[in-house]
């Protein structure tokens, strides 16, 4: 009896658990959409004339999940869910999650969610469309040299009243591959934003820095004087010709860069009457050669074996040296203009749309739009969440997405190995593309990322350009690197000789001149005969 009691204490007490976790998240969670019955009454389709793409209720390929699936190539998609009431963005955490697979690959589309204004902003769920107002734009985007997880944040300039898209800067790039990937944004009330793929963090920005967000959600406090005009006499010359300089008498201009070396001797057994090249002693006339088509059949050439063996033959000729006299193109030196006012610019001013604040005006969200123009199909979307708490959002990965996701990375690896016994390099070059997709997410390699991005998607499609783009990818990362470390100083002195602008007295010289010195001073080489 007393055992009886104790066990049913316990259920009692799981119970009273399992009610109050039910409970907290019921409480935390503001909307959460599975897709696992038909969405149709639920989410509304856009039937703007120009939105043709056929959504579908579906399954994930190797699931028995189901999904909201696009199902056509080069369409305009728009479908719209709508929020029980709207949600106020300004109080507490707000957590947006969502889940997406790109199950053709990943070439040229757009998978990115709106998180949209009230009606009252001017929008109808039967009309959404590319215009229709959002407070936040969130999730990959990947075509061309676009390749960004996007992070958008529509804010109304109280000053102009005007609303700015403000993108985060040096987003996390998109994943690329046929697998599940989940995309989280946290916004906290200190105005930390976190966005995270597959739960790992990837970018961590504050709302309100210019560092961050472009442009910045603060606009500058002074602004240039458009009404500023530069005066007439402003000299922005920090250089200009001397009017005292004259070229000096002794200045002759004709003289050539090289002259012949005049105490040069010809090399004691150089073969004057040795030709550099002889008919080749092995070669036979083809067996199918006709003289009347094919012309008179002559042997190929080679190198001359007695050229080899002695200092040369042929015709000798001096060798050229450097003429002392030559003194190039003579052009008027430079001083400092002593007029020189710098460059100019215009004044600032008070900025008229400057504000501050503490926390973003966020404009409520009452639903959320799907509205992507994609040249691909089998994007699939699922599990879309908006919640309060971080461990909301990571329950739903963590039971949702991430035993899909496994099953899908077994299944992704078994194949790689199947491939990898025909072609040894394959694990190789899942691990190196892994690599190097980190790699293009450094900041400071962020004008380069796109160029790195497309050259490793050129080497996923195809497998034997592997070594070569690694190398391409190495060198530029080696440049920057040695680059900062050095500041390109070693570079300097080279590029400086060839452009050095003349001091007082000096002459610049021609490029003409130097192409010819170039010439002239090249080993001369044996001309090989070219067979008919």
């Amino acid at each position: 009896m007393r055992e009886r009691q104790l066990f049913s204490g316990l259920l009692l007490i799981l119970a009273f658990v399992s009610l109050q976790k039910l409970c907290y998240c019921d409480d935390q969670t503001v909307l959460y959409e599975s897709f696992d019955e038909p969405f149709d009454g639920r989410w509304i389709v856009s039937k703007n004339a120009e939105y043709e793409g056929v959504w579908k209720h579906a399954k994930s390929e190797g699931h028995e999940d189901y999904g909201l699936l696009v199902s056509e190539k080069a369409r305009k998609y728009g479908i719209v869910k709508e929020l029980d009431e709207p949600l106020n963005l300004k109080d507490g955490t707000i957590v947006l999650q969502y889940e997406v697979r790109f199950q053709e690959g990943l070439e040229c589309g757009g998978a990115y969610l709106k998180y949209l204004r009230p009606q009252e902003a001017g929008w109808t769920p039967q009309g959404f469309d590319s215009e229709s107002p959002y407070s936040i734009m969130f999730g990959p985007d990947k075509c061309g040299s676009t390749n960004k997880v996007h992070f958008i944040l529509k804010h109304k300039n109280p000053k102009s009243g005007q609303y700015v898209e403000h993108h985060l800067k040096f987003p996390p790039s998109v994943p690329y591959d046929k697998l599940s990937h989940v995309y989280t944004a946290i916004l906290k009330p200190d105005n930390e934003v976190r966005i995270l793929v597959d739960g790992e963090e990837k970018k961590k920005a504050n709302l309100l820095s210019a560092e961050d967000f472009d442009p910045s959600l603060i606009p500058a406090k002074t602004i240039p004087d458009p009404e500023d005009k530069k005066p007439e006499d402003w000299d922005e010359r920090a250089k200009i010709p001397d009017p005292n300089a004259s070229k000096p008498d002794d200045w002759d201009e004709d003289a050539p860069m090289e002259i012949e070396d005049e105490e040069a001797e010809k090399p004691e057994g150089w073969l004057d009457d040795e030709p550099e090249e002889v008919d080749d002693p092995e070669a036979t006339k083809p067996e199918d050669w006709d003289d009347e088509e094919d012309g008179m059949w002559e042997a190929p050439k080679i190198d001359n074996p007695k050229c080899e063996a002695g200092p040369g033959c042929g015709e000798w000729k001096r060798p050229m040296k450097r003429n002392p006299a030559y003194k190039g193109k003579w052009s008027v030196p430079l001083i400092d203009n002593p007029a020189y006012k710098g460059i100019w610019k215009p004044r600032d001013i008070p900025n008229p749309d400057y504000f501050e604040l503490d926390r973003p005006d966020f404009e409520p969200i009452a639903a959320i739009g799907i509205e992507i123009w994609t040249m691909q199909d089998g994007i699939l979307f699922d599990n879309v969440l908006i919640a309060k708490d971080e461990k909301v959002a990571e329950t739903y990965r963590q039971t949702t997405w991430k035993p899909k996701f496994d099953v899908e990375k077994e299944k992704q690896k078994a194949e790689e190995e199947a491939a990898g016994s025909k072609d040894g390099l394959k694990s190789y070059q899942k691990i190196v593309f892994d690599l190097l997709k980190k790699v293009a997410d450094i900041s400071f390699l962020s004008a380069y990322k796109s160029k790195i991005t497309e050259l490793i998607e050129k080497a996923e499609q195809q497998p034997n350009i592997t070594i070569g783009v690694l190398v391409s990818i190495v060198v530029v990362f080696l440049s920057l690197f040695f680059k900062l470390i050095f500041g390109g100083k070693k570079a300097a002195p080279v590029v400086e000789k060839k452009k050095k602008k003349p001091e007082v007295g000096e002459s610049s010289k021609s490029e003409d001149e130097t192409e010819k010195k170039e010439e002239t001073a090249a080993p001369r080489k044996r001309q090989p005969r070219r067979d008919n």
